[in-house]
């Protein structure tokens, strides 16, 4: 099953309703103290700073806190920028494959600790979980909330075997947060596409009580063809190109697939927003920290056509484009 085959693009242009008119006011990140290195992982594995860098494009990664801790320190400084207090929220979207426990949802822990209103759900679709969640939040603007916090936070470090070369090495923490407001008047998502082949399941999962298990060679083939489609299939359905894309945000996993994926749609690396380098894959995090640090930089401005896309365990894909402006 292809992305195409399994999802098909939700947009206006393909002759779905619109999403509701939204825009993102505020983002913010939060990572761990504790850096560790690939010289690190050489001192201890059998591997060599040369060639995670070679092979991943990371050089350093943040471990330590908590799901819950990381999402409500990304989400503070979203808050601030957005100018809203949390008790404006009134919904709370938090994409993780990690929680703090099985039951309650993580979400009801850090929606007590910021003080929030209304609803809050966690929800988990793996490393494209972040892009499920903003649609989910723009979608449920229909139904009357006015203001959401669209947060991706994982703790990989907590699944991950340290005495594994082959997943220690790529795996990390991390947490990234966006206000989005309802409005009329800005159209934020103009086009999406999410899916799953479940038949995938196989190449990257994790038990309960165990660490991940990835089939790295397979994932990376899966991974490039079904972002690429995914993404095609949403620029199609918006009557867009790569030449109209002013940022890519691709789920930063490994830098070849993202050079793989930018060059098949025919987007240079200068319009790569990457991060993964300082951070390592934080899963649902990924999309939302490279976005906020690109914001941060200034390297956005009202108007901009920004592509979010990735893929995770699953095998799940998401697509968005997004005009950005406040």
């Amino acid at each position: 099953m292809t992305a195409k085959q399994g999802a098909g693009a939700c947009s206006g242009g393909a002759g779905r309703p619109r999403l509701p008119g939204a825009t993102i006011t505020g983002w913010g990140t939060a990572l761990p103290d504790t850096v560790v290195t690939n010289a690190d992982f050489e001192a201890r594995l059998d591997t060599s700073d040369a060639w995670i860098a070679e092979r991943t494009g990371i050089r350093e990664r943040h471990f330590g806190g908590t799901t819950s801790g990381l999402a409500v320190e990304a989400a503070r400084r979203a808050l601030k920028v957005a100018g809203v207090e949390a008790e404006e929220i009134d919904l709370l979207v938090l994409s993780t494959t990690t929680p703090d426990k099985t039951v309650p949802a993580t979400s009801s822990a850090v929606h007590a600790e910021l003080g929030c209103r209304g609803a809050a759900f966690d929800l988990n679709a793996a490393c494209a979980g972040f892009v499920y969640a903003l649609v989910t939040a723009v979608s449920m603007f229909q139904a009357g909330f006015s203001k959401a916090l669209v947060i991706g936070a994982d703790t990989l470090s907590r699944i991950t075997d340290m005495e594994d070369r082959s997943t220690a090495v790529l795996f990390a923490d991390g947490a990234g947060a966006l206000v989005l407001e309802s409005t009329p008047d800005h159209e934020l998502v103009l086009g999406h596409d999410l899916g799953l082949d479940g038949s995938l399941l196989p190449i990257l999962y994790c038990d309960h009580g165990e660490y991940m298990k990835m089939e790295g060679k397979e994932v990376f083939r899966r991974a490039v063809r079904a972002t690429v489609e995914s993404a095609e299939s949403v620029l199609s359905a918006t009557g867009t190109t790569g030449d109209d894309i002013a940022l890519f945000v691709p789920h930063q996993a490994n830098k070849r697939i993202i050079d793989a994926v930018a060059q098949r749609l025919g987007l240079d690396e200068s319009r790569s927003a990457i991060v993964l380098d300082h951070t390592g894959n934080t899963s649902s995090a990924s999309i939302p920290l490279a976005l906020s640090e690109a914001a941060d930089a200034e390297r956005l401005n009202d108007g901009d056509l920004v592509l979010m896309s990735g893929f995770g365990a699953g095998m799940t894909w998401a697509t968005a484009l997004l005009r950005w402006g406040r």
